[in-house]
């Protein structure tokens, strides 16, 4: 039974248990009762005569990030929403998104009744393709998103000049990169405004919550009207049981607000970031070297790359192996050898179930509307490919150790010397 496959019904190659994901820093749990008795839940609860933890978190994560502001938010879907109107972005304008991404980068440009164009992506880093941007743009471009995906960071020198070139806002899709650098800058703090995702599964979390960060205070004040049902702070704190959030009647919003439980939740995960951020690319250097030698490519990141996150570990599968085996049979004995959930890379948001215009009224705003939003007018050969012989791993395995690692390589290379077993 050794040398069969788990899934075939031979004997499993692991059966100890993984690292769990989210893992609370020691802080939290008293951070989390302070909130309960404070009398302030949320940044629209009354003035208590110290700073909410909102803000509190708002300035220390700014500060992490490098940049002036930052605006906390519900989720990473309303913070790429606020960023994108922020931008003025708005009913029948054109936002080009790469399609190699979770299906949200692709609804939140729909929710704000804008138009998703999906443009390949490069086949090593597996994010955005500066020259397919640039040959997507148009008189209705308004503009870029580029998504910092899996573990790696997009050519955004190439990215930065083409936005210039045209006069486009780009917005950064941070969602998956909590603490990645390029040329020495944090992400986010690269372009016109970055957006994060603090949902259970990032390696920042709180549950759910967001963030839009950004150098221009104009913007952030923007922002903060977007989330907060058209208020925003005051410059100056209220009386003790008053309310922080002034109503101006400059710009309509909606509630994106985080809650104090949340934001108390990750001003402690902030202060471990970077350590567990550290551990994970010391693990990923050793499947990197481990998984090379079987043949395997693990995910490249952009030239301008100086320190990676590693929210997924991403490898692509050799050339002439397992061609024609599903991706999702070869994941599939990958997951059933370690006790740990190896999945496909994403489908191409186009082609993803999730990603379906046609199910929601909202989106029925006039023929010409349905046909651009229509994704099977999207020919996507790169995303196509990755889709088809990328293989993923999630990040808390990367906060185990040396034998760990080496327990994924030998999955690997058991799973590829039996790959007869999976084409029959």
């Amino acid at each position: 039974m050794v040398s069969r496959l788990a899934v075939k019904g031979g004997a499993a190659l692991r059966e100890r248990p993984w690292p769990l994901w989210p893992q609370p820093a020691p802080g939290v749990p008293a951070a989390v009762a302070e909130v309960f008795g404070s009398g302030r839940w949320s940044v629209s609860g009354p003035y208590r005569g110290a700073a909410s933890r909102e803000q509190r978190f708002a300035r220390a994560f700014a500060a992490y990030n490098g940049v002036p502001h930052c605006v906390p938010a519900a989720s990473g879907t309303a913070s790429l929403m606020l960023a994108l109107e922020a931008c003025g972005v708005g009913a029948g304008d054109e936002v080009i998104v790469p399609a190699l991404s979770w299906v949200a980068s692709g609804s939140t440009i729909l929710g704000v009744n804008a138009v998703p164009v999906f443009c390949d992506v490069d086949p090593d880093t597996l994010c955005l393709d500066p020259e397919t941007v640039e040959a997507h743009i148009t008189e209705r471009t308004r503009a870029i998103v580029v998504v910092h995906l899996y573990s790696a960071v997009a050519d955004m020198d190439a990215l930065k000049r083409i936005a210039q070139r045209y006069g486009l806002p780009l917005i950064e899709d941070c969602a998956q990169a909590h603490g990645a650098t390029y040329r020495g800058v944090k992400v986010g703090a690269l372009a016109t405004a970055g957006t994060f995702s603090m949902q259970h599964a990032k390696v920042l979390t709180s549950g759910e919550g967001g963030a839009v960060i950004t150098h221009d205070g104009e913007f952030a004040r923007r922002v903060e009207h977007l989330r907060a049902d058209g208020r925003c702070l005051s410059a100056t704190p209220p009386a003790p049981g008053g309310m922080e959030l002034v109503e101006t009647g400059e710009l309509m919003g909606n509630n994106r607000c985080l809650s104090e439980f949340q934001a108390a939740i990750l001003i402690e995960q902030l202060t471990v970031l970077d350590e567990q951020n550290e551990r994970r690319r010391a693990n990923a250097a050793l499947l990197d070297s481990q998984l090379g030698e079987l043949g395997l490519r693990p995910q490249a990141t952009s030239e301008g790359t100086t320190l990676r996150t590693y929210y997924t570990y991403a490898v692509r599968l050799p050339d002439g192996v397992l061609e024609d085996v599903p991706i999702a049979d070869v994941t599939g004995a990958l997951t059933a050898e370690l006790g740990l959930p190896v999945v496909p890379s994403y489908a191409p948001i186009p082609a993803n179930r999730l990603y379906a215009p046609h199910t929601r009224r909202r989106y029925t705003i006039g023929l010409d509307h349905e046909e651009r939003i229509d994704p099977k007018r999207f020919t996507l050969p790169v995303c196509e490919e990755a889709a088809r012989r990328t293989v993923t791993l999630p990040h808390s395995a990367l906060l185990g150790d040396a034998d760990d690692m080496a327990d994924i390589a030998a999955a690997f290379a058991k799973v590829l010397r039996h790959g007869a077993e999976l084409a029959h």
